[in-house]
Formats: C-alpha cells, sequence, structure tokens
C-alpha cells in the first residue's frame, strides 16, 4: 500500500498517515457561508482537499473513505444580505449553496460524502453546549452561552502555536460584560424577533460560528476521527475553538488527529481584495472565458503550503497544456492506475507540483494512457470536463478570413482582412494565416458573443 505522508499543523511536522480504521478513513474540511457566490480564495480549499479525498480513495478504496464539508447557513452576513434584498434567508441559502456546489463542481471537484448545513443540527449544538457546561468549561451570561478559556488552559492555542496572552494582544475580541474572559468566545447568543433563532435552554437564539463544526463533526465521524482541513486563516480563532470546545465536550476521543491547512491566494502578485480592484468570483472567470479545468491546473501547480498567485499568463499556459494533453489522450483508453512517480509525487504531502512535473514527462514520453490515467486521479482530463476543449465550429469564420484574404491579395486593399482579423483578437482568438488556409485558435480570454459583431 502506498505510503501517505502529510505535514500536521499540530506537530508542525511532515508524518506518515496513519489512519484511525483502515476501513474508514474520516476526514472533515470546514466549508463556506453561504451569502454570496464564492471567491477565487474560496474554491482552492475546495480543490485541494479534493485532490487528497481522490489520493485516499484511490489508496484505501472508494467505499473506505469519508469526507464531510459544511455549509454555514445561519450567519450575521446571511441576515444582513436578506435585509438588504428583502428576500428570506432560506431562499438566499439555498440559492447560494446551489451556486456554489455549481462552481466547484465545474472546477471537477467531487461532491464530499456529507454536506451538512448548520440549520439542520441545532439540536446537537445545544446538547454540546449543554455539556460543555455541565462539566464547568462553559456558562450561561444574558441569554448568551460562552465557552471559558480559563477551563481548558494546558490546550489552548498549541494549534497556532500562541499563548493565551499573546492572542489576547493580537487578537480583536469582542469586549462585553458578560464575559469573564475577554478570550471567551460564543457558542450560542440570542437573537431578535427579526433574526433567525431557535428555542434553547438560554433562550431564543442561535448559534455561534465555532460550534457548528464541532457539533457537525461529531454526528457524523464521532469523537475522533483523521483528517480536519481547511484555509490557514481559520487556525485561529476558528480552528483553536473547535478543538477547544470539542476536546473538553467529549474527553474520551482526540477530535482530529492531523490537522491541514492550506495557504492564502493572491491576484498577479498581490492580496485579492475588492479595494485594489483584483477581487474575483470564480463564476466571474467564467464569464470572463475561463474554463474549470483550467482554473484547477492553475491551482494544482503550487504547492498547497506556498501562497499561490493567479495570474493570466498561468491560464495560458495552463490552456496550451491542457489542449495537448487531451489531443495526445483523444480516443484512448486510461491505463489501469495511474503511474507510481505521479501517486509516489500525491502521497507526499500533495506534491501536486511534483505530480504535474511528472504528467509533463508522460505526456513527453508519448505514454498516453499512462497520462490519461495519471491526470484522472488528479481530476483532470476527465470526460465530464472536456467539453470545452473541443472547441467551437469557427470553420465559417476562417473560410470568410481566407476568402477576403484572397480577395484582398488581387486589389491590395487589406481594410477587410484587417477589420476581421482584429475582430477575431479582440474576441480571444489566436489568428493563424498561411498561404493554405486560416485557423482561428480560442485562447483563455474567448467570447464566441464577441463573433456576432462581425
Amino acid at each position: 500500500m502506498t505510503m501517505i505522508k502529510l505535514h500536521n499543523t499540530k506537530t508542525r511536522k511532515k508524518e506518515v498517515f496513519e489512519p484511525i480504521d483502515a476501513k474508514d478513513v474520516r476526514m472533515y474540511v470546514c466549508g463556506p457561508t453561504v451569502y454570496d457566490r464564492a471567491h477565487l480564495g474560496n474554491a482552492r480549499p475546495v480543490v485541494v482537499f479534493d485532490v487528497l479525498y481522490r489520493l485516499l480513495r484511490e489508496v484505501y478504496g472508494v467505499d473506505q473513505v469519508t469526507y464531510a464539508r459544511n455549509f454555514t447557513d445561519v450567519d450575521d452576513k446571511i441576515n444582513a444580505r436578506a435585509a438588504e434584498s428583502g428576500r428570506s434567508i432560506g431562499e438566499i441559502t439555498d440559492e447560494t449553496t446551489q451556486w456554489f456546489l455549481d462552481d466547484m463542481g465545474a472546477l471537477g471537484a467531487l461532491e464530499p460524502n456529507h454536506m451538512p448545513r448548520a440549520t439542520q443540527y441545532i439540536p446537537q449544538m445545544v446538547a454540546m453546549i449543554e455539556e460543555l457546561i455541565a462539566k464547568g468549561h462553559a456558562y450561561a451570561a444574558e441569554g448568551h452561552a460562552l465557552f471559558a478559556v480559563d477551563s481548558w488552559k494546558a490546550g489552548y492555542g498549541k494549534l497556532s502555536g500562541r499563548s493565551v496572552d499573546d492572542m489576547i494582544a493580537g487578537a480583536r475580541v469582542e469586549v462585553a460584560p458578560y464575559k469573564k474572559n475577554p478570550m471567551d468566545f460564543v457558542l450560542w447568543k440570542p437573537s431578535s424577533e427579526d433574526q433567525p433563532g431557535w428555542d434553547s435552554p438560554w433562550g431564543r437564539g442561535r448559534p455561534g460560528w465555532h460550534i457548528e463544526c464541532s457539533a457537525m463533526s461529531y454526528e457524523l465521524l464521532g469523537e475522533s476521527f483523521d483528517i480536519h482541513g481547511g484555509g490557514n486563516d481559520l487556525m485561529f480563532p476558528h480552528h483553536e475553538n473547535e478543538i477547544a470546545q470539542s476536546c473538553c465536550a467529549h474527553p474520551e476521543g482526540e477530535f482530529a488527529r492531523v490537522w491541514l491547512h492550506n495557504e492564502m491566494l493572491q491576484v498577479e502578485g498581490k492580496k485579492m481584495s475588492k479595494s485594489l480592484g483584483n477581487f474575483f468570483t470564480v463564476h466571474d472567470l467564467f464569464d470572463q472565458g475561463y474554463v474549470g479545468e483550467v482554473i484547477r491546473l492553475v491551482f494544482l501547480q503550487t504547492h498547497y503550503r506556498k501562497p499561490m498567485d493567479w495570474t493570466e499568463k498561468k491560464a495560458g499556459e495552463a490552456e496550451a497544456t491542457l489542449r495537448k494533453w487531451r489531443a495526445l489522450t483523444a480516443g484512448i483508453e486510461p491505463a489501469a492506475s495511474a503511474a507510481a512517480a505521479v501517486l509516489d509525487a500525491l502521497a507526499d504531502d500533495l506534491n501536486t507540483a511534483g505530480a504535474i512535473a511528472e504528467l509533463h514527462r508522460l505526456a513527453a514520453a508519448g505514454d498516453a494512457a499512462g497520462l490519461l490515467a495519471s491526470a484522472q486521479l488528479m481530476g483532470l482530463l476527465t470526460e465530464e470536463m472536456g467539453a470545452w476543449a473541443k472547441g467551437p465550429d469557427l470553420s465559417a469564420h476562417e473560410a470568410r478570413l481566407f476568402a477576403a484574404r484572397t480577395a484582398a491579395m488581387e486589389s491590395k486593399d487589406f481594410a477587410e482582412v484587417d477589420r476581421l482579423k482584429a475582430g477575431y483578437q479582440a474576441a480571444g482568438l489566436e489568428v493563424r494565416m498561411s498561404k493554405t488556409g486560416v485557423e482561428l485558435v480560442p485562447g483563455s480570454g474567448f467570447d464566441a458573443a464577441a463573433l456576432e459583431l462581425l
């Protein structure tokens, strides 16, 4: 069996992955808060942990791996969006949840085995909070329930490597008179009449963010499971708080054994932000003519623990690579298994960059069957994602430009040729002209609608 090694954030070293039960490998990944379209940064952990999910299924068997990724569908951002739009919260979360699934599916991500919505697990959250209060790890105050950080000083801060004093100094903690300690965090908070709420021992209210993942992972995966993942922006306070409340509520378990965190995403070398005008949703990129497979390959060219830079140049190169690989593997049956070198690279802490280098070697060697099987293990070159590479039928436009050029050679008036050529280039087509014909090649920003203007 392939030996998988993963960098465990908790121990700060790469370790041989040994599942608690090789017949039931369990992974939980923090999912989105569904109030709007997923931005490009939201997509990175989805692709990263999709590759890990595929690797685990390859090594342990499809039926031996359980993957859960949640949806946070109760949140103040959702409440604000509902108030702004006049739409119901349920309508907004249903719509945005489906948007997320559609966009991530277009990136080639498999759907997890479980996709729990927070609102479906309110009773489990209330029960966990009651357990924490009964064990002296939480307390009720003014309609709130709060976790008492002082009750678990020995373990708090170990994941992020911070002391409680450092966290108080560096965190934006809410100063509230009902808190015994500034670091105590909300497990339950009261809801006004116009906010979503559920009955609880502390009054009508709604859960805090951190308790959601603890309750859902416990319900679906048990008090101990193998892998917990997410972006490194979640390490503190979200994951730190998850560990605290889960270990205190269920001390018989160890919660997550291995923690994986992916680095953040940049755009053209800068942090993605609305103020810089470089903030993109995944759907924005689709609208700009980029396709999911190209976006996925750009993501996988950078190791998950390094910052990933999205650039137009990388996207263009990724598209050219995929077109070449799809041409090489057209009509070919994949090999019985992925190439050992590709599998070994992925098993070495998800070294996707190394695995892609191996794909290039397979392509250079002409091993189409091996290339296809290996790429598909990474979610590339699948039949479901291949429609874009077939491209539109541009033969009529090619004939039109060729006829215009032929006429221009006679009349010496190239105005129409220049007009058509400029129009095709503006539409995102590369114009290749020779003595025998014209070829129009779609680029990553190809816009078919623009051809109607010609």
